[in-house]
């Protein structure tokens, strides 16, 4: 059985899995809300917008040939 991501007890509550209680639960929210955790992003190729149009030309090129 996994341990409480929190407080590392092994003793979890199905009813708030994966944490071992409410209380944990709610640190756990708190922390997402409070901006504590963020999910990492690519940053877009300073050329993207140049990428993205020539992509679109060349689509529209094949088009017109199929």
């Amino acid at each position: 059985m996994a341990k409480c991501p929190i407080c590392k007890s092994a003793e979890t509550q199905a009813m708030h899995r994966p944490f071992c209680s409410k209380r944990c639960a709610d640190i756990d929210l708190h922390r997402w809300l409070g901006g504590n955790y963020a999910i990492p992003a690519v940053e877009p190729p300073d050329d993207f917008d140049g990428e993205i149009e020539a992509a679109l030309r060349d689509a529209d090129i094949s088009d017109e040939i199929h």
